[in-house]
């Protein structure tokens, strides 16, 4: 006699997130430590160097936090107006900020000693950082001009007018202390070359920038404005090699990870994208109570720290190993090490696994199919598992037994399947059982004078009526829109060559014939 066949349940299960690597890795931080400033978090830096301290810029004051304490470790708060993109030196002793005096302030971070004021911006100076030869400091200000400035003399060396508007963005280049790079309100991101003192370089971002960054080779950049975070060959004299769309609101933030083999982008939207640096094609993403301002990731993934509109600061950390299990395995004469070779003349038999057969199935197996759809409706099982009450339904209409489970109910039992139905039409994994399911229903109870006569049992009727009308009018509304797609994605191809044939969305599109890659978010 064959075995029994249960009834699969797992074919109405919803897709779940795909496991990656970096999905297990990501999950690996510890929980979300929450800290409160005083104001919104303009920027996070980390310093280079261990113990990895981080500064927080918020308000009219620089926090120098422990990552291990969560304790401010140094408070430099000597600002009369607010206090911008508070940048660390390679060494990790000096720190540099901008701010809205227009003046940037170099601090020793030991002694929190005030040691350089370098004055000569009009408006505020909103990003300053090191150069790679740590004698010069690059500002960006919103007087719309960037500034190379020289430490011991404490004199600015250049200064670029190229932007319209201000500039919020900027970075040095990580390989030649000459380069700096721009980004304003003006769309334009420029590299700048002070061995020259001229523009080098400009490209249009198509929105104002936020922020930009280098990647560690030196001839990639990145911006980030409005929605999209661009990808452009400085070598190949700014050519667009991508464009990342996953963002609904303005990206504020970039930065490199996982030993610069990931892409970070704070946004708006309270979501952090993480992008492969090989595809640029998102790999996870971590989500925060509101908006992001700052963002920032100590050497090593160790620490990752995000500042908020509101002023909250969530600090993540890697968790150092996985947790031991709750019990420890004990090894007996009967456990056999997964390494264990049998001798030639030794014979392993393999333990079978037996699995406890659910209530239905059990009465599946005797013929009893009320019982088993009676197993199935009760509310703990409807809300929390419907998936297992459609694999009933199913399984009884291949028996061809879901009449006779149906027929001979009280009014009672026949509204508890009446609201089933109501309530799941509409999900695209039940509704073609379903629909079934209702059809029968009706063939059997439609000469019952249980539609009449009770009062609970006619008003679910109608409601299901109504339900039904309105997944109709969606399915037309849906049939609709999907033509006009189609005739818009048509006539543009008519119209322009280079716009992709409607077919081209689709993946099975050879990658290479494209130039630029475009990843977007579909929420």
């Amino acid at each position: 006699m064959p075995p029994f066949k249960k009834t699969n349940v797992n074919i109405y299960s919803k897709p779940g997130p795909q496991v990656t690597p970096d999905t297990i890795y990501w999950k690996k931080f510890s929980p979300p430590v929450l800290l409160k400033e005083f104001g919104a978090i303009d920027y996070i830096n980390f310093s280079p160097v261990q113990p990895y301290y981080f500064a927080l810029t918020c308000s009219v004051r620089v926090q120098v936090y422990n990552p291990v304490t969560k304790q401010v470790y140094k408070n430099l708060s000597r600002f009369r107006e607010a206090a911008y993109g508070a940048a660390f030196r390679s060494d990790g002793q000096l720190l540099c900020v901008g701010g809205e005096e227009g003046h940037i302030k170099l601090f020793e971070i030991k002694n929190k000693t005030l040691l350089r004021v370098f004055k000569g911006h009009r408006g505020p100076v909103h990003r300053c950082f090191f150069t790679s030869d740590k004698t010069h400091i690059a500002s960006f200000s919103d007087d719309k001009t960037v500034s190379l400035w020289d430490i011991p003399s404490e004199k600015r060396i250049t200064s670029f007018t190229e932007h319209t508007d201000y500039v919020r963005g900027g970075t040095v280049s990580p390989v030649s202390s000459d380069i700096v790079l721009s980004g304003a309100y003006d769309s334009a991101v420029c590299m700048y070359d002070s061995r020259m003192k001229v523009t080098a370089l400009k490209v249009d971002h198509g929105a104002p920038v936020e922020c930009v960054m280098f990647l560690p080779s030196g001839g990639i950049f990145l911006s980030a404005g409005g929605t999209e975070v661009r990808v452009w060959d400085a070598l190949a004299g700014g050519r667009l090699l991508a464009k990342l769309s996953q963002h609904h609101k303005t990206v504020t933030c970039l930065h490199l990870a996982s030993d610069n083999k990931r892409i970070m982008s704070g946004s708006l939207d309270r979501h952090v994208k993480i992008y492969d640096v090989a595809s640029y094609k998102v790999v996870h993403t971590l989500d925060y109570p509101n908006s992001i301002l700052s963002l920032g990731v100590s050497p090593g993934d160790e620490t990752i720290a995000v500042g908020m509109v509101d002023g909250l600061v969530s600090i993540t950390q890697k968790e150092k190993g996985q947790k031991p299990p709750k019990q420890e395995r004990r090894v007996s004469y009967r456990y056999i090490p997964d390494n264990f070779q049998p001798a030639e003349v030794d014979e392993v038999v393999e333990q079978e696994e037996f699995e406890a057969m659910s209530k239905f199935d059990q009465y599946f197996r005797k013929f009893e199919y009320s019982k088993a759809l009676d197993s199935v409706l009760s509310i703990y099982v409807t809300k929390k598992h419907p998936a297992r009450t459609v694999a009933v339904f199913r399984e009884l209409m291949k028996r061809k037994g879901l009449q006779n489970a149906l027929a001979g109910r009280e009014g009672k039992s026949l509204a508890v399947i009446l609201r089933f139905l109501i309530k799941y039409l509409g999900d695209y994994r039940f509704t073609e059982i379903l629909i079934n399911v209702a059809d029968i229903l009706l063939d059997v109870y439609e000469d019952s004078p249980l539609v009449t006569t009770d009062l609970t049992v006619s008003q679910l009727l109608k409601r299901l009526t109504q339900r039904v009308h309105e997944e109709e009018h969606l399915s037309e509304s849906l049939a609709n829109l999907q033509g006009c797609l189609s005739m818009l994605l048509a006539g543009a191809s008519s119209v322009d060559s280079s716009v992709p044939d409607p077919a081209s969305i689709f993946p099975s599109v050879d990658a290479q014939k494209t130039t630029v890659i475009e990843v977007k978010d579909v929420r």
